[in-house]
């Protein structure tokens, strides 16, 4: 899960894994894989390095047991 900002203030955590893409519209839209829309005041790039930040820290966590 990654943390965002809605555009009235509000944190939002989204999982990361459900980006389809981001684009800026100007503002920062990101459309997840289930349809649903999400504009935050993030940039593009700041939504990119959070959420390849998540995938890294992902893929090194161990499995559990």
């Amino acid at each position: 899960m990654i943390q965002v900002t809605r555009l009235n203030g509000l944190p939002v955590m989204i999982n990361a894994d459900l980006i389809k893409f981001v684009e800026a519209t100007p503002d920062t839209l990101i459309s997840l894989t289930t349809g649903e829309k999400l504009m935050v005041k993030e940039p593009v790039d700041v939504v990119a390095r959070l959420a390849l930040a998540y995938q890294h820290q992902v893929q090194l966590e161990p499995e559990p047991g």
